[in-house]
């Protein structure tokens, strides 16, 4: 009984960091979803997200009970924490399912849709120079192209010949013109792999973020129910 009042006395301080991480992941995921969302016509693509910002206030007061029960054991507080531990693993569960499915969603879809965006770009007259989303895109992540500017050659229109728009360019090199005379000015990597990377770190943050906390809440849930005896 007293080493399982110690392990909640710790659990629980360690609940309250791992809002802190759970709150930033869900932050995260929400926001680059929102920053992207020309890319994304699906608006349940940042539930994971959501649903890592409820675990986190969920966290808070459980991490505060968990202390508590470490103290002074109370039946109320004891049946409460349970409940709170699984509503927990549901949340959290659940969240690691949807960040797995999502991401391999989005990634099968994510070429076509930058491809797309190009090829809208460079056939649009009436669009006003680099305030499109890909140059968006390009400027943002320091990419050009899907893969390379090699895409906005393939994609030359009448309304605009062979050349890549100004935000290919690299950021000391801003001031240049969307000609082809010097390459090495250009931005070296495509925006497709660089988008992946971004989507594939939020994604896993909040998928880390998932399963190891439902391990400790599992820790917690024995060391609570060995008091309730």
């Amino acid at each position: 009984r007293s080493f399982s009042q110690s392990l909640l006395r710790l659990l629980g301080f360690i609940f309250w960091g791992i809002a802190t991480v759970q709150l930033y992941g869900g932050v995260s995921v929400i926001l680059v979803f929102k920053n992207y969302s020309y890319l994304f016509q699906e608006s349940y693509l940042s539930l994971p997200g959501w649903l890592a910002l409820a675990t986190a206030l969920i966290l808070l007061p459980t991490g505060v009970l968990t202390v508590s029960i470490s103290v002074k054991c109370s039946c109320k507080q004891q049946g409460t924490l349970m409940y709170l531990l699984l509503l927990l693993l549901c949340l959290e569960m659940s969240s690691a399912a949807l960040a797995c499915s999502y991401y391999a969603r989005i990634t099968s879809q994510l070429g076509s849709a930058m491809g797309y965006l190009v090829h809208q770009h460079k056939w649009l007259c009436s669009q006003d120079p680099g305030n499109s989303a890909v140059d968006i895109i390009q400027r943002k992540l320091q990419c050009c192209g899907v893969h390379n500017y090699t895409d906005w050659i393939k994609a030359s229109s009448c309304c605009h010949p062979a050349g890549v728009p100004e935000s290919c360019y690299k950021e000391k090199h801003s001031h240049c013109r969307g000609g082809l005379d010097h390459v090495e000015q250009f931005s070296d990597e495509g925006c497709l792999k660089k988008l992946e990377d971004h989507l594939c770190f939020a994604m896993l943050y909040v998928f880390g973020c998932s399963i190891v906390p439902s391990i400790l809440e599992l820790l917690a849930a024995i060391s609570n129910g060995i008091l309730m005896r």
